[in-house]
């Protein structure tokens, strides 16, 4: 790979670590807004929600537009909706002005997941692409350690607003980045413009270090096959794949966010300091990384279900027990980092099983209906959390029930590999 293409990839790494201190700003922000303008738990999870809600519109509908339109003007397109997203929320009145900016960030970062995930595998050459699509997955955990040690510093001299104001310059300043070093893909180029892509694949090629082509070969695709691809991911053969992936996604990703979401919070109900909390979620993240990467080692010589079977069992035990912590800074960091890894992990092996239990004429729509529906109900984590909370219940319950996602994840993925033996059998 030339130099060019592993500077696509750092830029997509660097968007990814973006959206992980993005998305979780609502997190370092919540004790300062609870404490600031005297919201419920509820109303807070209702903020929270409506970001996740916006994650969903994202990767479905600019998702497309990737694909119609290309991957650096999508990303340019989310970068500038995270951007007023984040300014609004940094400068935001009243509650509602908040959540139409976590509502408008999550929209971008939605999208920019989607373009990006298809912009670093197409940057790459066959031989590393594994290898890129992993690092660009690790740049979200690193993002939000990197930009939680930040925003613990800004806690301490600021407060909240400055939180999000951070993340908006950061995002901004992303932009000139992906204009200079992230062009389209020579795949993108061949697949939207056919032969008319031949001048705009060899100044591509130049700045690779190979030499021009003279003429493009472009194979006919079968008729049709864009047209039914998604209907078929509900076909006979592939349905209670499908069903059953997406109700494990989404209830193993109901327990991720809560842990994600709601650490802060609760840990300042503890009696901590903000940023104190802030530093609890950076050991979730850091737990994270580790996750993800052990996951993609141990995926060598293990089955990815057998895998995310046992890592989702372990994150509902993991969660519980986090819950059941006494009120001890640094027994609730090592907790949180323990969570944080097996939840972690056990998101990494959904996005791994989409890629293996289905044909690559398949492969983007069972992701866009597996993720996007799993992350549309999940949506409804962080309120079903704040209602808890304002309903009483303390933080061992709330973490308990909310843990018990990954459980049904367990056992919902036992089912389907109980299915695929049934169909090789």
């Amino acid at each position: 790979m030339s130099r060019m293409q592993w500077a696509v990839v750092a830029v997509m790494f660097g968007l990814n670590a973006l959206d992980g201190f993005d998305a979780l700003a609502i997190s370092f922000a919540a004790p300062g807004i609870l404490a600031e303008w005297g919201l419920t738990r509820a109303e807070l999870g209702v903020v929270m929600s409506l970001e996740l809600v916006g994650m969903t519109l994202g990767s479905l509908l600019l998702g497309g537009l990737a694909d119609a339109r290309g991957r650096r003007w999508t990303i340019l397109l989310c970068l500038a909706c995270m951007s007023i997203g984040m300014f609004g929320s940094a400068f935001a009145p009243d509650v509602a002005v908040l959540s139409i900016g976590r509502l408008l960030t999550g929209f971008g970062i939605g999208g920019m997941l989607a373009a990006t995930n298809a912009g670093v595998a197409e940057a790459a050459n066959e031989r590393r692409r594994p290898l890129v699509v992993v690092l660009m997955a690790v740049g979200f955990p690193i993002g939000s350690v990197l930009g939680g040690m930040v925003a613990v510093q800004l806690l301490r001299a600021y407060g909240w607003h400055e939180v999000f104001l951070f993340g908006a310059l950061c995002t901004t300043l992303m932009a000139p980045l992906v204009l200079w070093l992230a062009p389209d893909s020579i795949e993108f180029e061949v697949h939207k413009r056919g032969h008319a892509a031949l001048p705009r694949v060899n100044r591509l090629l130049a700045r690779m270090g190979h030499e021009p082509l003279a003429a493009l070969h472009i194979p006919e695709r079968p008729a049709g096959a864009r047209k039914t691809g998604f209907a078929e991911i509900f076909a006979p053969a592939f349905r209670w794949t499908t069903i059953l992936l997406t109700i494990a996604y989404l209830t193993n990703i109901t327990t991720f966010i809560f842990l994600f979401k709601w650490t802060a919070p609760v840990i300042v109900d503890m009696g901590f300091s903000a940023p104190q909390a802030a530093s609890v979620l950076v050991w979730a993240s850091s737990g994270g990384i580790v996750g993800c990467l052990l996951f993609g080692l141990l995926t060598e010589r293990l089955s990815v279900l057998g895998l995310t079977i046992a890592i989702a069992a372990l994150a509902s035990m993991a969660m519980a027990g986090f819950g059941s912590m006494p009120a001890d800074l640094t027994i609730l960091s090592a907790g949180a980092f323990v969570a944080g890894l097996c939840a972690n992990a056990a998101v990494v092996g959904h996005y791994s099983l989409v890629a293996t239990l289905f044909p690559t004429h398949l492969r983007a729509g069972a992701t866009g209906a597996v993720i996007g529906v799993g992350r549309g109900i999940s949506a409804a984590a962080p309120a079903l959390a704040g209602l808890l909370f304002t309903a009483g219940y303390g933080f061992p319950i709330v973490a308990l029930v909310m843990g018990s996602g990954s459980a049904i994840c367990a056992v919902t993925l036992t089912v389907l590999r109980a299915r695929l033996r049934e169909q090789h059998e």
